[in-house]
Parts: structure tokens; sequence; C-alpha cells
């Protein structure tokens, strides 16, 4: 037998469920000249969008779950918000590339906000602790002083 579950505290979980839509994405400098894939020197097609671009769409259509048609125009509105001059990749590119790439694993439940951070060396998601350290370029380790 399932146990029901009732809320009663309305305002927190209301204000719960309009956090679940909150998004934070830094693009950095060296991510944003990263995005196209440099050419390889061989002949034949060359790719089009780096790792790190196929990456970062994987990874919000996996944190979203979107399609693939949805993840190109979900990342091509980011893109826009921004301001940003860059193209996105479309439905069967991600689709070609993402057998090839390991998409980070998401944790569903997480008590505070969710950063994804793309920069020059890839891509990560971390809590809102973790990004402050990378952010302001701190660790989080305590020393002992003698």
């Amino acid at each position: 037998m399932q146990t029901k579950y009732r809320v009663q505290n309305w305002a927190a979980y209301e204000r719960s469920l309009r956090c679940r839509g909150d998004l934070t994405i830094w693009f950095d400098e060296g991510a944003i000249g990263a995005w196209n894939a440099t050419s390889s020197g061989l002949p034949g097609g060359q790719r089009r969008y780096s790792d790190l671009a196929i990456l970062t769409a994987l990874t919000l259509r996996t944190v979203y779950h979107l399609a693939l048609r949805q993840t190109g125009g979900f990342v091509a509105s980011l893109i826009g918000l921004m301001g940003l001059e860059l193209e996105t990749p479309d439905h069967t590119t991600l689709s070609r590339r993402s057998g090839t790439l390991e998409v980070p694993k998401f944790v569903g439940r997480r008590d505070g906000p969710i950063h994804l951070v793309i920069d020059s060396t890839g891509l990560k998601i971390v809590g809102d602790g973790e990004w402050h350290a990378y952010k302001h370029r701190s660790s989080n380790k305590r020393t002992c002083s003698p």
C-alpha cells in the first residue's frame, strides 16, 4: 500500500517548483573560442562543432529530458539570449556524435541551484558551493595552522 503525500506548506512547495526552472550557464571566453571544431588536416568532411559544443548540448538534454530536436532549439535559444554569434548543432549531428562522447551523470536531487560551468577545459555540473570556489579560485579545504 502506498503512502499518500500531502503538501502542508504550500508556499515552500510552490517556491521549490519555481526554482526547478532556474538555469545558470556561464560561457568562458575560451569556451566560446573552442565552440567550433578545428580542422583535422585529413581529407574528407571536417567536423563543424567541437566535442565541447556537442557535450554542452547533450548535457542540457540530459538535465531537461529533451528530445534531440528540442535540444537544438533550446541551445540556440540560450546562445541567442546570451548575445553570442555561435551556430548550434542540429539533431542529426547530436545523434551521430552522442555515441562517441560520455555525458556527465546528472544527480537529480540537489538542495541548491545547479551551475553548468563551460570553460575551455570542458564542461562540469557543480553545486552552489563548488561554483563559488571555482569562480573565486579558492579552495574548500581547511588548513591547520601550527
